[in-house]
């Protein structure tokens, strides 16, 4: 039997933007067996599909921000990001650090964040952004999304 009460709910809801998690050009320059942080199987084409994500989210008007690690080549800017298994990675003299302008359609008007933390949200400008687009929801692509945007009070 059905849920006579059930509210139909749109897909999204809100003011949304789709948020680009560490797409960067080593994914797609570098097919080194070791890398300073492992790749699932497959991970540069899961990262492609992401266009498709981009792609449409221009089409509807959802803004898009580019979120992009990043390390001073000194390492000075390192925290926890070394107290795991990664070794040193994203240092921004580093060619393969630069975001996947090509692939992800980077465009010169678009929003990207550089971060030098885990979450998206520490010291950067990221709050900024999404309190002036007025976004209370998130659409996240990319890569290792489940720890480069933590803490998430967006309401």
């Amino acid at each position: 039997m059905a849920n006579a009460n059930k509210v139909e709910r749109a897909l999204i809801e809100g003011r949304a933007a789709l948020i680009v998690v560490d797409i960067q050009a080593s994914t797609f320059i570098d097919a080194s067996a070791v890398r300073s942080i492992d790749n699932m199987p497959g991970y540069r084409d899961r990262m492609l599909a992401a266009r498709g994500a981009i792609d449409v989210a221009r089409e509807v008007g959802i803004p898009v921000i580019f979120i992009q690690e990043v390390h001073h080549p000194s390492g000075v800017d390192f925290g926890r990001e070394l107290d795991g298994d990664e070794d040193v990675h994203c240092l921004e003299d580093n060619p393969k650090t630069a975001l996947a302008v090509e692939e992800m359609d980077v465009r010169p008007d678009d929003i990207a964040i550089r971060k030098r933390r885990y979450s998206a949200f520490f010291g950067t400008d990221f709050e900024i952004y999404l309190k002036g687009l007025k976004i209370d929801t998130l659409i996240l692509v990319g890569g290792r999304t489940d720890r480069c945007l933590r803490p998430l009070h967006l309401r």
